[in-house]
């Protein structure tokens, strides 16, 4: 035999895989395919002439053009070869597996199957299911059930033990990525929801109503619509030492305040005084944050502003306290 009984004969055909691309291979040969390509990727016939080929139609697996042929587990689309020593972790495992391509639809968890390559360095194809060695229907009852281990199950390889746990791994994985999938839409449709009422609220915040429900939202909003409507500027809020109590600091023109009101806007401490001459009754409880910057201003033109909650850090102005 010589090297021209190797060359392909006129009319000749072949089965091999098409992955993609315009070109096949079959150990160290290599051919151009020429005019349509298949629709998607499997095995199919072609016809060969020279270091061109075509397509001539679907076919099934040709084991004759296979090398390397392999057995072991699928986990997904990743095989673990029999008589692998692999590490117990799941991350371990995915690197001790190899991806399998043009696996057939339809195969069960733990399915043991036989593999090869079309060339030295090609990819890793799938051939078909391969017999059982036992153990496996077991194996899947397990899983099914969720045992922590099949330590208890005779004659499981370590190839299988390494199947059932990066299936276990991968169903934990997935359950917890649905969870807090599950938490992040229910937090986004809450914090849209509060979007949603925070604008309406802003919307009616023009109003002594609006303000207060806006309040309940956004304490902040609230309370700076309250004191524009005054003619002051919101700069600041704390919780109280009191509970449903809220420390609001201020300004009016160059100078700035501190009172205490409830979520109301109610006025509970001015930071003023507020005591009427000759009754000793103190009026704080009759302001709301509207009004309590127009009380305010009377008082610094009346020369009778009394502060009793100094706020710290405030610029240099002109007025004195009495």
């Amino acid at each position: 035999m010589s090297w021209k009984d190797l060359l392909p004969k006129p009319g000749e055909t072949t089965v091999l895989p098409w992955l993609e691309g315009r070109s096949l291979r079959s150990g160290e040969r290599v051919w151009d395919i020429e005019g349509r390509l298949p629709r998607e990727p499997g095995w199919y016939e072609w016809n060969i002439g020279g270091k061109k080929a075509s397509l001539s139609k679907p076919a099934g697996v040709n084991e004759e053009v296979l090398r390397d042929l392999v057995r072991g587990y699928l986990i997904g689309d990743r095989l673990v070869v029999d008589g692998a020593n692999v590490n117990p972790e799941p991350a371990k495992i995915a690197e001790q597996s190899e991806a399998v391509v043009l696996i057939e639809p339809g195969l069960d968890r733990f399915a043991r199957i036989l593999a090869g390559r079309i060339s030295q360095d090609g990819e890793l194809l799938f051939v078909r299911q391969d017999f059982p060695l036992g153990p496996e229907e077991a194996v899947l009852a397990a899983y099914r059930r969720r045992a922590p281990s099949i330590q208890d199950i005779p004659d499981v390889t370590p190839a299988l033990d390494a199947a059932f746990r990066m299936e276990s791994w991968q169903r934990a994985e997935a359950e917890r990525r649905r969870a807090e999938l599950d938490r992040q839409r229910r937090e986004e449709a809450e914090r849209q929801a509060q979007e949603e009422r925070r604008a309406q609220l802003a919307q009616a915040h023009g109003t002594g109503v609006g303000r207060r429900q806006m309040a309940a939202v956004d304490f902040a909003e609230a309370a700076r619509a309250a004191l524009a409507a005054g003619g002051a500027r919101y700069l600041d809020h704390r919780p109280s030492h009191t509970r449903g109590e809220m420390v609001v600091v201020f300004q009016i023109d160059r100078r700035q305040f501190e009172c205490v009101c409830d979520m109301q806007l109610r006025i509970i401490d001015s930071g003023i005084c507020l005591v009427g001459h000759g009754t000793g009754i103190r009026y704080d409880d009759r302001l709301t944050m509207e009004s309590l910057p127009g009380v305010i201003r009377q008082a610094i033109r009346e020369g009778r502003l009394v502060v009793f909650r100094h706020v710290g850090g405030q610029p240099d102005d002109d007025y004195e306290d009495d």
